[in-house]
């Protein structure tokens, strides 16, 4: 499962460029170039990291603006954000961190520069989504290795099984709705209901040997991996 940034960028040539280096990282990349588009979006699925253009087009939400509201939100106050700045002052560059951004590029950028400070980001404040190894109780995820082990024991998944238990094990505790984990381990470009996401789920708690305490179902709101 690839960490996924989601880039609010209202220049199409930089939306490009930046997508063509986070995807040659392995990243899965999702762009957005107005505020509006962004704030919905964030709303139905949270990315791992989120680049923040702060310029975005002046018709609709700012940068600056999303950014605040995103911080005083208590589902995205602790999402991580880099933001995309004009030349300016190194006031307004310590302004925009004060204000609770975690860190920030000045435009021109090389792409190289941009990949690092993603990448050391993650590795801060969401180590679990770039660790070769998950554990959560007594299950243990190997990503490179593509195996998971459960007390010790080997446990045989198929490939959606994987992706699906690899992403839950990223997030102990949160509960998705069928539609985010859809959107999370099958992607857009994939048509599937909710029922479908039940099977897989009943389907991971067979392999695992699993009960509905492992893997929660939380009425009226999808499933968690794990202690409330």
């Amino acid at each position: 499962m690839s960490p996924k940034v989601m880039v609010a960028e209202g220049d199409e040539w930089h939306c490009v460029l930046i997508q063509y280096a986070l995807e040659a990282e392995g990243y899965h990349v999702e762009i957005v170039t107005r505020g509006e588009e962004a704030e919905i979006r964030l709303e139905d699925s949270l990315p791992d990291l989120l680049v923040l253009d702060r310029m975005l087009p002046a018709a609709g939400v700012s940068g600056n603006e999303l950014g605040r509201r995103l911080r005083m939100r208590p589902e995205t106050m602790q999402l991580p954000i880099i933001m995309l700045m004009a030349q300016g002052e190194e006031r307004d560059r310590l302004r925009e961190l004060s204000t609770g951004f975690d860190d920030y590029l000045v435009k021109p950028f090389t792409t190289p520069e941009l990949t690092v400070r993603v990448r050391t980001l993650l590795r801060r404040v969401k180590p679990e989504v770039l660790s070769d190894v998950l554990v959560v109780h007594d299950i243990m995820l190997d990503r490179r290795q593509h195996q998971v082990f459960r007390k010790g024991r080997p446990v045989q998944l198929s490939p959606t099984e994987f992706r699906l238990l690899e992403f839950m094990m990223q997030h102990p505790g949160r509960v998705f709705s069928r539609e985010q984990l859809r959107e999370r381990v099958w992607g857009n470009s994939v048509y599937l209901d909710g029922r479908a996401v039940d099977v897989f789920i009943v389907r991971l708690r067979r392999s695992l040997k699993a009960t509905r305490d492992l893997i929660r179902t939380v009425r009226g709101a999808g499933y968690a991996l794990g202690s409330k």
